[in-house]
């Protein structure tokens, strides 16, 4: 069993920075692809950010590519997403994702078998 726990979420002001925390558990976290997905109410899950289970690959949206960076701690068995110079239209539930047989650039939700329950991002004035 692989649980996935997310954390960090909260209210920024438009140009401020979150840093988003998961926490997976019940296998070897380094053998596992990481990535966060995003959903707005009324929109489709979307893609954020992925990274190898070696952590050299990285992958990201054109939407956040260079605010958002991913990263793991495979001592600390969690992944990282720090989102800076944030913007009203981050805001969405953000959703960690672990597979073992994906790579590091892999975009599709369907093709991640674990799943936490999300953290809320809400950026306003």
């Amino acid at each position: 069993q692989v649980h996935v726990v997310e954390s960090g979420g909260g209210s920024v002001r438009p140009g401020g920075s979150l840093r988003l925390a998961c926490v997976v558990s019940g296998r070897t976290f380094s053998n596992y692809a990481m990535a966060w997905f995003r959903q707005a109410p009324g929109k489709e899950r979307e893609f954020v950010a992925s990274i190898s289970w070696s952590g050299i690959n990285t992958y990201y949206s054109d939407s956040v590519k260079g605010r958002f960076t991913i990263a793991r701690d495979d001592a600390e068995n969690t992944v990282y997403l720090q989102m800076n110079s944030l913007k009203p239209e981050d805001t969405a539930v953000y959703y960690c994702a672990a597979d073992l047989y994906v790579n590091g650039l892999e975009s599709a939700p369907g093709r991640y078998a674990y799943w936490g329950q999300g953290t809320q991002v809400t950026v306003s004035s």
